[in-house]
């Protein structure tokens, strides 16, 4: 007979891994999936245009460039374009989460809760009334307009028990859009030069940024992806309810505020930098969920990768699709407005 020591080792050894370590590493292989086929397609991006590159030029250009035209094109232009995409992709699809998570309604993304009109027409401001125009000062306006934007919608989406109803802050974001729009069309007729700049940005663009704007926008767009990644748990608690977030030791209203800045920082300096995109931040959380479930963290994790892999293929789509190009913000929305009448007639987002 084996004495119990010795056959505890074996047992142990033979036990089936847990549900939750099975998950854990499915979910690591396909962020690694999707990581490596997010840096394919930014590869790939540096191919197509309104002339094509041959693949060694490209690799030629990225490690012994000798100046020449198509490295030039390379390193100026689609090489910083393609970075550009991947850092205000991964800032509107976490955002997307965050609001998401933050009014519990499947349907919000910053453009549908006003965050990035108002960041875009404080740029506008900005431009055409102050005559900033480097990314460091007009972030600011950037910031102060999402966040401006974020409060009203707050407010006017709050009851009586001053909880967020996610029905009322759709409808204020919505109204809050058609306000800004009004402004914009007042620009227009006293400011043209200012409406130049509006239209620029609402479009929402990756062409003709500048590879000057790489820097500063890794900087803030760093800083409010390291704020969101302080509100993982904090959602996961959130979402049992206010009364057993406070049970596990969480504030809701602090937990409440870090998610708001936390959007506002990431919308903001999206906006800043490309304009104003929508359904990018409505698309990606969505798939992200199908990947990663319902933990908040890996929802953030996986929307931060994906949403770039969708601005980036509706950059490369709309360079191809027509004889000049069509800007990635209408191709997305393109593809956005589809899924957005798929979730509103699905039957768990139509009760809302």
């Amino acid at each position: 007979m084996v004495p119990p020591s010795a056959e505890a080792p074996a047992n142990a050894a033979a036990a089936p891994a847990s549900p939750r370590s099975t998950r854990t590493g499915r979910r690591v292989l396909l962020l690694i999936a999707t990581l490596a086929f997010l840096v394919l397609l930014a590869l790939g991006s540096l191919l197509i245009g309104s002339k094509p590159i041959p693949p060694h030029t490209v690799w030629a250009a990225l490690t012994a460039p000798d100046g020449s035209a198509d490295h030039a094109i390379i390193l100026g232009s689609r090489l910083p374009r393609a970075l550009l995409g991947i850092l205000a992709g991964a800032a509107l699809g976490v955002a997307g989460a965050l609001v998401q998570a933050f009014t519990r309604n499947p349907l919000a993304e910053p453009g549908l809760l006003g965050v990035n009109a108002g960041a875009s027409l404080a740029i506008v401001l900005a431009v055409g009334s102050f005559g900033i125009t480097a990314y460091s000062g007009y972030v600011w306006f950037a910031f102060g307009g999402a966040l401006l934007a974020a409060g009203l919608v707050s407010l006017i989406g709050m009851r009586g028990s001053r909880r967020l109803d996610p029905a009322r802050l759709v409808l204020a974001g919505v109204a809050l859009g058609a306000v800004l729009s009004g402004v914009g069309t007042g620009l227009a007729l006293l400011k043209p030069a200012a409406f130049d700049q509006l239209r620029a940005w609402t479009v929402g663009s990756l062409a003709d940024r500048g590879s000057d704007l790489l820097v500063p926008v890794a900087i803030t767009v760093g800083i409010g992806l390291l704020l969101a990644a302080f509100t993982g748990r904090g959602l996961n608690a959130l979402a049992l309810g206010e009364d057993a977030a406070r049970g596990l030791g969480y504030h809701p209203g602090r937990s409440r505020v870090l998610i708001l800045l936390a959007i506002t920082v990431l919308a903001g300096s999206a906006t800043a930098a490309v304009g104003a995109i929508g359904f990018l931040g409505l698309m990606a959380p969505h798939l992200a969920r199908r990947i990663s479930g319902t933990d908040q963290r890996w929802l953030l994790v996986f929307s931060a990768v994906l949403a770039p892999i969708i601005l980036l293929i509706a950059d490369v789509i709309g360079r191809v699709i027509l004889p000049g190009e069509l800007e990635a913000g209408v191709t997305c929305a393109l593809i956005g407005a589809p899924v957005l009448v798929y979730l509103a007639r699905r039957k768990r987002v139509a009760g809302l």
